[in-house]
């Protein structure tokens, strides 16, 4: 089979294209036969090695954390027959998923709903679980004043729709007119370009004051910014390091303000709550599809990884970007 392989730490260069051995699925696992490859901001920073203390990987490794496909062999103990079986599949953590056939532990898929297509489901794999713990963190009601930041990226979009049917004013941060335009789509009250000068104080004004909610994709300087345009017993998520880090939350001012912030911790998906996530995610699909439906921003071939990555890197990627095999 054909897979994308990083066997040194790098830039997008280091997305190899390699013929494989076709993986076999061992005790408990599916193979699956792959339709589209969710491809996230993560895989860039695990590409490049500078997050390796966080997201350790053994060199060689193929990227990719989630795929979208058809079930074709099952290992031994998969309960049922899914062979045929339009599936999710969540793979080992970061890797495994920039090819055209992914081994999946069976307790890590879920069945793709009557009704959404695979490239769809793909797209929503990683941002949709993470925007529904936003949404319960944030507990958004009518006539809060919400910013998020990195509104035109996949799960920005999400969380810009999903809070303006919750009737809040929102304001959504992005760069350039194509991304802003796409934000004021999908519902936003106003959209300010953090590009430029005086931006916090134009989302404040847009917004009508100060903000009760603030979700911060992007992280770094911006994201520290942004924090300033919160108000008292404001509800903060720093949960984006799109930008090469989280915002830097002061402490003091968190304390003395009533604020309630959370950090990447609580919207990490770890072992112990992947059961809970994977079923949240498929019901959501079955019954709350239209309200989530992802704006699929642009598709490259397998073989395009390293444009893809550039893409993102380069912050030209609006929407959800997925790998075709």
């Amino acid at each position: 089979m054909k897979a994308i392989q990083v066997t040194a730490f790098g830039g997008p260069e280091a997305l190899t294209v390699v013929e494989m051995p076709d993986p076999e699925p061992g005790p408990g696992q599916v193979l699956v036969d792959v339709a589209a490859v969710d491809v996230i901001n993560l895989d860039t920073h695990v590409r490049t090695g500078a997050w390796k203390d966080f997201f350790p990987v053994p060199l060689p490794y193929v990227p990719g954390g989630a795929v979208a496909g058809t079930v074709t062999a099952v290992g031994t103990g998969v309960p049922g027959t899914r062979v045929g079986e339009r599936v999710a599949a969540w793979l080992d953590g970061v890797s495994g998923g920039y090819a055209e056939r992914a081994v999946a532990d069976a307790a890590s898929t879920a069945p793709v709903p009557d009704g959404v297509d695979l490239r769809s489901a793909a797209a929503l794999m990683h941002d949709l679980p993470t925007a529904l713990l936003l949404l319960d963190l944030a507990e958004i009601k009518p006539r809060d004043r919400v910013l998020i930041t990195g509104a035109a990226g996949a799960m920005g979009l999400l969380l810009v729709r999903a809070a303006h049917a919750a009737g809040a004013v929102v304001v959504g941060a992005a760069r350039g007119a194509r991304k802003l335009e796409l934000v004021r789509e999908q519902g936003a009250d106003a959209a300010v370009d953090y590009s430029a000068e005086g931006w916090v104080e134009a989302a404040r004004t847009a917004a009508g004051g100060e903000f009760s909610v603030l979700l911060d994709g992007v992280g770094g300087e911006l994201g520290t910014a942004a924090l300033s345009a919160a108000g008292d017993g404001a509800r903060i998520s720093t949960h984006g390091a799109a930008a090469g880090g989280f915002a830097r939350v002061d402490t003091e001012v968190v304390a003395r303000r009533g604020q309630r912030v959370s950090g990447i911790a609580a919207v990490r998906i770890g072992p112990d709550r992947a059961g809970a996530v994977r079923r949240r995610w498929e019901e959501a699909l079955r019954t709350r599809f239209a309200e989530f439906r992802p704006v699929i921003g642009q598709t490259f071939a397998l073989e395009e990884a390293g444009i893809a990555h550039t893409a993102i890197e380069a912050r030209e990627a609006p929407g959800k970007t997925l790998l075709i095999p």
